[in-house]
């Protein structure tokens, strides 16, 4: 009975020890929290411009540039009904840009963002649109003039593009891929003679500044802002920019504006002769008084050099197998630019109409002369 007290005692010791050191135990304290990383609830801290932000003088001439321009250049879209093989109607869309010429809604394009368009419609920076109608069109310099009736429109100011050199800074503005008021930038690459699908540029102005499909037809600018060129052509994959586009200059366009706004064709200016270049080993040989020129051996009847005075040559050689006439007036210059061939006549003609006058140095035998010529029109010759 004793032993079994002893037991009872101990069993009774055991249980209350087990009870005050895990059943009673308290509950121990939480974890102190540690520092928050950046992805918690820490406040962050940043670091602020201290000053509204400025920009350097090449920035601001960009953005000079593109807020003086952009309301002068529209965005064209065209639309036209062709047939599939089922004579089922399907309509077409194309996209390119201009730029506005005056007040009364005059716009500047290329021929072919208008070609074969059924339906023509601007869309001015300011998102609003009119219809536009065709004025007139030289296709042989990808030219267009569109007009549109309109209120407050601000015409852009067009530049000089005779006096253009590779690597001044340049600036095109249009409607790439349908993207309305996009800017880029680059240079002047080179200028050369460019020869398109229907046309010909002789002094084409070559840019890396990016144009794509929807360029075509805004303006190329100076760092004044002004008109220098004409946004027309592109080389590249898929039609797509490689830094290689071609603009026709300002020049080119000025010279037959008054053409396409009153009559809707250039009247295309021809001096009026058929012409032999010369070289300096053939003027040696001819015994000619200057090195290089071109020799008038034909007079287009009823022609501008005939009605100037000009003459043609009146001794019959061969060349080869080719008649010529020599002993005609040697043309050395129009206007002061010298004058070695062809090409450099179609240059002075480039920047004139029909009815202008120039001026013609030539050598009449040891003679040098001065003649001024009033322009017939092309056809005259043709």
């Amino acid at each position: 009975m004793k032993s079994l007290r002893v037991v009872l005692l101990a069993v009774l010791l055991a249980a209350g020890f087990y009870y005050l050191s895990n059943v009673r135990r308290p509950a121990p304290a939480p974890a102190e929290p540690e520092p928050a990383s950046w992805t918690g609830s820490a406040r962050l801290k940043i670091t602020e411009a201290a000053a509204p932000q400025s920009f350097d003088s090449e920035e601001q001439t960009n953005i000079t540039v593109y807020r003086k321009v952009l309301p002068a250049v529209v965005n064209i879209t065209s639309r036209a009904v062709t047939f599939d093989f089922f004579y089922g109607e399907v309509p077409e869309q194309g996209q390119g840009s201009g730029f506005v010429l005056d007040r009364q809604g005059r716009i500047l394009t290329n021929y072919h963002v208008v070609a074969g368009a059924q339906q023509l419609e601007v869309t001015l920076s300011n998102r609003s649109k009119y219809p536009a109608r065709v004025v007139g069109v030289d296709r042989s310099h990808d030219l267009a003039v569109i007009q549109i009736t309109a209120p407050g429109l601000t015409p852009a100011t067009l530049g000089d593009s005779k006096s253009l050199v590779v690597g001044q800074k340049v600036f095109a503005i249009g409607n790439p891929f349908g993207l309305n008021g996009t800017m880029t930038r680059g240079i002047i690459s080179s200028i050369r003679s460019v020869r398109g699908p229907e046309s010909y540029i002789d002094e084409a102005i070559q840019t890396d500044a990016a144009i794509n499909p929807g360029n075509s037809g805004g303006p190329l600018l100076n760092s004044r802002g002004e008109v220098i060129g004409i946004n027309t052509m592109i080389v590249g994959t898929a039609g797509q920019n490689s830094g290689v586009g071609f603009a026709v200059p300002i020049n080119t366009a000025k010279a037959v504006l008054d053409d396409l706004v009153t009559l809707g064709r250039v009247r295309r200016p021809a001096l009026g002769i058929r012409s032999l270049p010369i070289g300096p080993e053939a003027a040696q040989r001819m015994g000619l008084a200057a090195d290089s020129g071109v020799l008038i051996v034909q007079l287009v009847p009823g022609g501008a050099a005939e009605r100037a005075g000009l003459r043609a040559g009146n001794q019959r050689v061969y060349i080869g197998n080719t008649p010529i006439m020599l002993g005609g007036d040697l043309i050395v210059a129009i206007d002061g630019d010298p004058v070695a061939d062809a090409s450099d006549i179609a240059r002075v003609m480039n920047r004139h109409r029909a009815g202008d006058t120039v001026r013609v140095t030539l050598y009449r035998g040891k003679q040098k002369m001065e003649i001024n010529v009033t322009l017939g029109e092309l056809r005259e010759q043709t």
